[in-house]
């Protein structure tokens, strides 16, 4: 994983979330807000006085996750805005109502699925690359004019430690030769990684720059590891269990990216234990996969066909 800096304050151990600022005034979209991650992140950015929409597909859980959040931090502004990631009528939609905000300040683009059945969108994009990546890269692409109207935007990109293992094969986004769900995840996921930093790597030359930065939470218990079927299902469900660090940790690197004033583009925030499974956040090393500009530069161009979406300029 290569080397790392603790992010947390010299001397004081690492970060945690009360060490998080107010973020009163500002406005976070979070993706998959009613579970996991997703939930432990959009609790903890209301708590600190964030206004908070939670991009979900279900609608009802969602207005049931924001209520508990309002009872728990009277006077938090935390609201739903549906949105199925892999229904790019849906993104649109979803984006259209969120544009008509003021601003959007940050983007955390958290929402994902894994070990499901091989099956393929509308597009051709097989369901782990529709859903991770496609829909992620449409609402971050949709998102831009509100996002650029903040003083400071920013794109959080969710990867994982998996992405070390993916491989894109761009020619095949269907999967139509052999299909495993846990490569298929990977490769999900390492096409995440391969969007933040190319977003971070053109976001640069604008004159009204997006920070995009990175986030993996390391290996967490969430609701992710339930979903795996036959003997894969039973190790992960037993492993999350027995070995993996609480989603509430799991969901300190995203906070951080999120919320830290300091980060520069392409920064890559993740645990800071032995081989980046758990621990506090902190500065890590990206693969080289993710740091290839050509690779960059393919996945954007097949993105971009897949979804009829072109990433909008500075003035748009």
């Amino acid at each position: 994983m290569g080397s790392r800096t603790n992010a947390g304050k010299p001397g004081g151990g690492g970060w945690t979330a009360d060490r998080m600022a107010e973020q009163k005034g500002r406005t976070f979209v979070v993706t998959g807000a009613t579970s996991g991650l997703g939930l432990v992140t959009a609790r903890e950015l209301a708590a600190h006085g964030g206004r908070v929409l939670l991009a979900v597909r279900d609608a009802v859980r969602g207005e049931e996750v924001a209520s508990s959040l309002r009872r728990a931090y009277p006077g938090a502004e935390v609201e739903v805005r549906q949105v199925d990631l892999l229904s790019l009528n849906s993104i649109r939609r979803a984006a259209e109502e969120i544009g008509a905000e003021e601003s959007v300040d940050v983007l955390v683009n958290n929402a994902g699925i894994s070990m499901v059945g091989h099956s393929v969108t509308a597009q051709g994009a097989e369901r782990h690359f529709a859903a991770n990546h496609l829909g992620h890269f449409a609402l971050t692409a949709l998102l831009g004019p509100a996002l650029r109207r903040s003083p400071a935007p920013r794109v959080v990109t969710v990867t994982s430690y998996m992405h070390e293992k993916g491989e894109l094969d761009l020619e095949d986004v269907a999967w139509s030769r052999k299909y495993t769900p846990l490569a298929a995840y990977s490769a999900s996921k390492l096409a995440n990684a391969v969007f933040g930093v190319e977003l971070a790597r053109r976001e640069r030359s604008s004159s009204s720059p997006i920070t995009s930065v990175l986030a993996h939470p390391g290996y967490s218990n969430t609701p992710m590891q339930s979903k795996g079927t036959g003997i894969t299902g039973i190790v992960m469900r037993v492993s999350g269990k027995l070995l993996a660090q609480s989603q509430e940790m799991g969901a300190l690197p995203q906070l951080f990216a999120a919320t830290e004033p300091d980060l520069v583009a392409g920064s890559y925030i993740g645990p800071d234990g032995r081989g980046g499974r758990s621990g506090y956040p902190a500065l890590v090393q990206l693969s080289a996969a993710p740091q290839d500009p050509e690779l960059g530069r393919r996945l954007w161009e097949r993105s971009q066909q897949l979804t009829g979406i072109r990433w909008p300029t500075a003035a748009a």
